[in-house]
């Protein structure tokens, strides 16, 4: 019986030695499995995480932009209303006292261009105006109704082969380029 015992031990301890290895091998695949899952776990969150930073760049870079468009916009349209009270006042400039004295200018300069003008083409309601500025000028022109010529005078040559227009709303147009960068530049500040 003694070799029954023995057998039975021997097995017994073999047995309990396939356990421990079967043991030991299955707490290597649970660490290697732990060890896995945590390298996934981490990857993809630092992946997460870059996706939220570059979410966050498109969604800062598409607000600036947007701030910028409605920035822009605004200016723009400050800008048309600046050149619109601006044009506005003009248009309203020729019912102020001081208006003859702007015409004689603005007569004496197109005459400079255009001396042998036989006519002064202006709107009718500012006839009144170019008289007394040819008066003071000392010269003697035929004035004719143009309603397209407004804020100024239109000098027409002989025959009516040349003319030359010389207008404030005019000036304002030719100088609406120049003016558009110094407008915005002081509507940012």
């Amino acid at each position: 019986m003694a070799l029954d015992k023995l057998l039975e031990n021997e097995a017994q301890a073999e047995i309990e030695r396939i356990r421990a290895d079967a043991q030991a091998r299955a707490e290597q695949i649970v660490a290697g499995a732990h060890e896995r899952a945590r390298t996934l776990i981490e990857s993809r969150t630092r992946q997460l995480d870059n996706q939220r930073q570059a979410e966050l760049v498109r969604a800062r870079s598409a607000a600036d932009l947007d701030s910028n468009a409605q920035r822009l916009t605004s200016s723009d349209t400050l800008q048309a209303q600046a050149f619109q009270v601006s044009e506005q006042y003009l248009h309203s400039s020729v019912t102020s006292p001081e208006y003859p004295q702007i015409l004689a200018k603005l007569i004496s300069e197109a005459l400079q261009v255009l001396p042998n003008a036989e006519a002064v083409e202006a709107s009718l309601n500012e006839h009144d105006a170019v008289r007394q500025a040819l008066a003071q000028l000392g010269r003697t022109l035929d004035i004719r109704v143009n309603d397209q010529v407004k804020t100024g005078v239109r000098l027409v040559g002989p025959g009516g082969k040349s003319s030359i227009q010389n207008t404030l709303t005019g000036r304002l147009d030719r100088v609406r380029g120049e003016l558009a960068p110094q407008i915005s530049r002081l509507l940012a500040e």
